[in-house]
């Protein structure tokens, strides 16, 4: 019925294709390239982080997701914050998960 679509005729008594040992072996083979290469490194990177964010203590210094690098000069043990001295005499409460890494003492000197 259509001009550019032939109909298409299924071959008379020939069985559907079914899911072989191949196909089987090919999800596994897919699951363990899944498992490898996205979900564990993702996983290290999370487990580094949480380790990071129970190791804030007073005096380390520290850079934000936001870009802000300063001093930790409270850590508040209850809550998830941290204050952070980014000048002398200015200080912001940050989330102790938004800290992305404890930089080297001295790091904000030598800036």
């Amino acid at each position: 019925m259509s001009l550019f679509i032939s109909n298409a005729h299924a071959a008379a008594g020939a069985p559907a294709a079914a899911a072989g040992p191949d196909m089987i072996i090919m999800l596994v083979i897919f699951a363990l390239i899944f498992y490898f290469m996205i979900y564990r490194p993702q996983a290290k990177r999370v487990k580094e982080h949480k380790n990071l964010v129970n190791s804030l203590s007073k005096g380390d210094e520290v850079l934000t997701a936001g870009g802000l690098i300063g001093k930790i000069t409270k850590v508040s043990e209850d809550k998830d914050f941290v204050k952070v001295e980014l000048a002398e005499g200015t200080e912001v409460m940050v989330q102790k998960a938004s800290i992305n890494t404890v930089l080297p003492k001295g790091t904000i000197k030598s800036i």
